[in-house]
């Protein structure tokens, strides 16, 4: 016996329409499982219920990161292991630390990003994520309800996405 989850599709034409859709379907406490859009859609994430990214804070403590490891790494060369006296100048001149200081700061913070945002993400090179309908890729709009998750039934489900305005409706099990 093979244990899949089982998800009901519903494909729309217009985004304004899945837009309303998904607002209606969740106030009747329907748990949608994901959308799939050709392009972005404005107010997706909001219709959703979507809480805001951390992604933020993980930028400024990467950037922080880099900024120390600067500071740290010309301190340490420059005034400690081999101090130089160019023109009576101090050891530790800060404001020539600012450029590096400043590139690995974006260095770090970018790096941190794109391998945190991968993570969040779940993105792997090696896993191929599901299409639900190759079309959304194209011009359709796909939502998928795991049927396993919400009280309601198929056939209800099925009946509230017609009246939402789905012009195609499909059952599918992933294993």
């Amino acid at each position: 016996m093979s244990t899949g989850k089982n998800f009901l599709v519903g494909i729309f034409d217009d985004e304004d329409v899945m837009i309303d859709a998904i607002s209606k379907m969740r106030n009747t406490g329907v748990k949608i499982h994901e959308v799939y859009t050709p392009f972005p859609v404005h107010g997706l994430d909001t219709a959703l219920g979507y809480k805001p990214s951390n992604l933020p804070i993980a930028a400024f403590l990467f950037g922080m990161t880099g900024t120390i490891l600067a500071l740290t790494m010309q301190i340490g060369m420059l005034g400690f292991d081999w101090p130089m006296d160019i023109g009576g100048k101090p050891y530790i001149p800060l404001p020539s630390f600012i450029p590096v200081s400043f590139e690995l700061t974006i260095l770090f913070s970018a790096l941190g990003m794109v391998f945190t945002f991968f993570i969040i993400s779940d993105l792997k090179p090696y896993k191929m994520p599901y299409m639900f309908d190759r079309r959304s890729t194209d011009d359709k709009f796909v939502m998928a309800i795991d049927l396993d998750s919400n009280k309601e039934s198929s056939d209800v489900l099925t009946q509230v996405l017609k009246e939402n305005g789905a012009v195609e409706i499909n059952t599918q099990k992933i294993d």
